[in-house]
């Protein structure tokens, strides 16, 4: 599994934060990145070439006085260009892209408890982490969901926070889960028992509880499936119904046009039930999301 991030963060900072979880984890063990670096300062063969500068000249002045005149003219005009080339260089401030890891480590100190990782979860819990994830990808990524058949404005908004909150509670309920294991682990006096089972009882009601959050999300991904075989399935019989003239004329013209009736008539009453069994899947996922919403 990968980072999980409150669907309040920032896009931006949600994506480099999933893009990141080896170092996320890293940051959270306690490594801190180096500080950015400082700009350079001014390398001394600037100036000199700068101090150069009158020798040079004087020397180019006895040139071009000279008969070698020429030489001087163009020994003078590349010296003058490597002269503001490097006073450019000089009096221009190096730029550093401040490191990629001191941006993670930035994010993810300001938006620390607002994203889990892999380490954050049991066994247990990440098995019914990755059953709620599948559940919700399968829905965000259908096609009826693309064209608006289903809510995808809401399934955009409340899927992502449904994501979330069960991953927090999965979270919460795996450190307990540690604490209570290493606690038994020592051993219990009788006395302490009586105690203890309640909190078996809490641990238990409380990861059904969740667990029947994931079952909803399956069985509302289940019709949204349904949907989906139902919307392909209606695609290539409209498109087959497209075709049918071609057949029609090819069959007229053939003598043979008497047989195919009873199976055009069939393939628009498939038609005619698929279309149906859309609306019935659609209808279907509806109620399935509003008891989500409860």
């Amino acid at each position: 599994m990968g980072v999980v991030v409150d669907p309040g963060v920032p896009p931006e900072v949600a994506g480099m934060l999933r893009a990141n979880a080896p170092l996320l984890s890293r940051i959270r063990a306690g490594w801190v990145p180096p500080a950015a670096p400082l700009p350079e300062r001014r390398r001394p063969s600037g100036l000199l070439l700068l101090a150069a500068t009158p020798v040079v000249v004087a020397l180019m002045s006895l040139l071009l006085a000279s008969h070698a005149a020429p030489v001087g003219f163009v020994l003078l005009g590349s010296f003058v260009f490597i002269v503001l080339v490097k006073i450019a260089s000089i009096n221009e401030v190096p730029q550093h892209d401040r490191p990629r890891e001191r941006d993670v480590y930035e994010q993810a100190r300001w938006y620390d408890g607002r994203y889990l990782l892999a380490d954050d979860f049991d066994a247990e819990a990440r098995l019914v982490l990755a059953r709620a994830q599948r559940a919700i990808g399968s829905v965000l990524r259908s096609h009826v969901n693309a064209e608006g058949l289903l809510d995808d404005a809401r399934n955009a908004v409340m899927l992502p926070e449904q994501e979330w909150e069960i991953a927090r509670l999965l979270a919460k309920l795996a450190a307990l889960r540690g604490e209570h294991r290493v606690l038994l682990s020592r051993g219990i006096a009788p006395e302490v028992a009586a105690v203890v089972e309640p909190l078996d009882r809490a641990l238990a009601n409380s990861e059904a509880a969740v667990v029947a959050r994931v079952e909803a999300l399956e069985r509302y991904a289940g019709h949204v499936a349904e949907a989906e075989r139902a919307y392909h399935a209606r695609g290539q019989i409209e498109e087959l119904r497209a075709r049918l003239p071609r057949y029609e004329e090819l069959l007229a013209e053939s003598g043979a046009d008497a047989l195919a009736v009873p199976e055009i008539e069939k393939l628009a009453q498939d038609a005619d039930a698929l279309e149906r069994l859309l609306r019935k899947s659609v209808s279907s996922a509806h109620e399935a999301f509003r008891y989500l919403e409860g």
